[in-house]
């Protein structure tokens, strides 16, 4: 009970506080090409693109595959040919995409974009946002001024807990989604046969967090972020990582983990318990997720969570999206709200559980 007066007490000096941990996530796949690569952005041209989106790097890690980057504002990935960036607050991810592609083509060679997927959930303050991010209407019209060939989808209900999604993926079975196909097989040919890399990412976007564990993210019970990451038990949930963790001040914890075979998993807390939210994502290919998402649930204990997740057709994930359907229940957390998506090459799944009774 002490520990949750600690995060009372914090909120209490700031009655006015309010913080939007929910993350806007941009992902961009460029095709591949020779000497191409993302690496190849120099730091400083990082942090030039970053002031544009109103948030900063704070610290560094990588493996041979990718560089992880703890921003004030959540993360950021960088490989060869793909660049993750995740943002909560009232950041302003998609007015970095000029700046961005110009980039890309600039400096690290590529000029030809593969995919994107732009997502997020349903803001808990959404008038507080900065343009282009007050509604997803007004999201999907400035994406659109980039990529002509984007489709827009609201899973859940809009009015209620929802998860927005844009990408250049057609529907399997439409127009669209053939000439996707002949698209990545005239590339292929073009680049003496290409295989596509296996692709997966699930991510788990929870609220109505257990106060006594969100205490842990806080100064006045850890000294540091190596502290709250052993207490809250964050390195077994996908053990090998090597961790890159920070503790705000008064509180919050943002953490990247790096594998290294490329594999990345990242977590984000906003601990105040009028606004508490954690987001865990990683990209780990297994043909279960099962044991991943109790282990985040039992970690976080969450009231509600969205759960969704993305895989290829040459990933090992490629049957869980499926798979997941049914998933009535994880636990004591009963599934509300189910959807299935077939894309051209991806299969989506996602749900909503909530805690039961709730």
């Amino acid at each position: 009970m002490a520990d949750t007066q600690l995060i009372q007490t914090t909120m209490e000096n700031k009655p006015d506080a309010f913080f939007e941990g929910v993350e806007k996530l941009l992902e961009i796949w460029f095709a591949p090409a020779d000497n191409a690569d993302l690496r190849k952005i120099p730091r400083h041209k990082w942090e030039s693109l970053l002031k544009i989106v109103r948030c900063e790097i704070i610290s560094y890690t990588h493996s041979e595959q990718v560089d992880a980057y703890v921003l004030s504002e959540s993360s950021m990935f960088v490989s060869s040919r793909r660049w993750i960036l995740k943002t909560c607050g009232t950041t302003t991810p998609l007015q970095c995409l000029r700046a961005m592609l110009a980039l890309a083509a600039d400096v690290a060679g590529h000029s030809r974009i593969d995919n994107v997927f732009y997502s997020r959930k349903n803001f808990m303050r959404p008038h507080l946002q900065v343009n282009p991010h007050r509604d997803f209407e007004q999201e999907v019209e400035f994406l659109d001024t980039f990529f002509a060939d984007g489709s827009a989808y609201v899973l859940g209900p809009e009015d209620k807990d929802c998860w927005y999604l844009y990408t250049l993926l057609p529907v399997e079975g439409t127009v669209g989604a053939l000439e996707k196909e002949e698209q990545h097989d005239r590339a292929r040919r073009d680049l003496g046969g290409y295989t596509p890399e296996p692709d997966q990412t699930m991510e788990m976007l929870m609220s109505d967090l257990d106060p006594e564990i969100m205490a842990i993210f806080t100064k006045e019970h850890c000294k540091d972020a190596e502290e709250a990451t052993k207490k809250s038990g964050i390195e077994k949930i996908i053990p090998g990582m090597v961790i890159d963790d920070f503790l705000f001040d008064p509180c919050g914890y943002s953490m990247n983990g790096v594998t290294k075979k490329g594999c990345y998993m990242t977590i984000h807390i906003t601990p105040e318990p009028e606004y508490s939210y954690v987001s865990f994502e990683s990209n780990v290919p297994v043909e279960s997720y099962e044991e991943v998402i109790t282990r985040v649930i039992d970690t976080f204990r969450p009231g509600k969570f969205v759960l969704t997740l993305f895989a290829n057709r040459e990933s090992p994930a490629a049957d869980v999206p499926r798979k997941l359907k049914k998933f009535s229940s994880f636990g004591c957390y009963q599934q509300k709200d189910a959807q299935y998506c077939r894309f051209s090459g991806y299969d989506l799944h996602y749900a909503l559980y909530c805690k039961f009774p709730s």
